[in-house]
C-alpha cells in the first residue's frame, strides 16, 4: 500500500513538472518577443524584461531576452534559504532588496506592463498590489496580463468577489487572460499603440 501511495505522489510531482516546463517555455518565448521588438529601437524606446530574479518562470523570462542579447533586470529579495539572481540577469542590473515594499515600489515605478505567470504567494502579492494601485488610481494604468487562463480562473473566482460586492464588475476589465505569448504581446502593443 505504501508503494502505491509513493507511486501516486511521484506521478503528481511529475505532472506538475511537465506543466511548469510548459510555462517556462512560454515565458521564455514571451520575453523573446519583447527583446526582438526592442532591439532595433533607440534605447529610450526599448522595453526590458524585469523579474524577481529567481529560478523557474523568472529565469525563463530573463533567459528569453538574454538569448537575443537584450539586457535583463532582476529585482531579488533577500530571504533566508532563498535564491540569488539567476544567471541570465545582466550583472549590472541585478539588484537585491531587503524589504518587499521597496522592491514592489521599484517594479511599479518602471513597469510598462505586468505579465503574471502561474506562481505562489509572491506572485499573488505582486499581482494584487498592481491591480489595487491601478483600480484606485494610485498608479498609472498599464496592461495586466494573466498567463495561463485555466490556472488563474481555477485559483481566483472573481465572480464571487463581484457577487459579494467586494469589487465592481468593471474591475475585471483591469486585466486579461491569455494562453499564448503572442496574445500577451498583442495586448501590450495595442495598449501602447506600438
Amino acid at each position: 500500500m505504501v508503494a502505491l501511495k509513493d507511486a501516486e505522489d511521484a506521478l503528481l510531482v511529475a505532472n506538475r513538472h511537465v506543466r511548469n516546463a510548459y510555462f517556462y517555455d512560454q515565458a521564455r518565448l514571451f520575453a523573446r518577443l519583447i527583446a526582438a521588438h526592442s532591439q532595433p529601437l533607440a534605447q529610450n524606446k526599448q522595453l526590458y524584461i524585469c523579474t524577481g530574479g529567481g529560478p523557474g518562470i523568472m529565469e525563463a523570462a530573463n533567459r528569453g531576452a538574454y538569448e537575443l542579447g537584450a539586457p535583463t533586470v532582476g529585482l531579488n529579495i533577500v530571504l533566508p534559504h532563498e535564491q540569488s539572481g539567476n544567471k541570465y540577469i545582466t550583472p549590472s542590473l541585478n539588484f537585491k532588496f531587503h524589504y518587499f515594499a521597496l522592491r514592489k515600489m521599484h517594479f511599479m515605478m518602471r513597469a510598462k506592463a505586468l505579465v503574471a505567470f502561474p506562481g505562489g504567494f509572491g506572485t499573488l502579492d505582486e499581482l494584487f498590489e498592481v491591480i489595487t494601485l491601478v483600480q484606485t488610481g494610485k498608479a498609472k494604468a498599464l496592461p495586466i496580463v494573466l498567463f495561463g487562463s485555466d490556472y488563474w480562473k481555477r485559483l481566483i473566482n472573481f465572480d464571487v468577489l463581484i457577487e459579494e460586492g467586494a469589487i465592481s464588475p468593471q474591475d475585471v476589465k483591469l486585466f486579461h487572460y491569455v494562453d499564448e505569448p503572442q496574445e500577451a504581446w498583442d495586448i501590450i502593443r495595442k495598449f501602447y499603440d506600438l
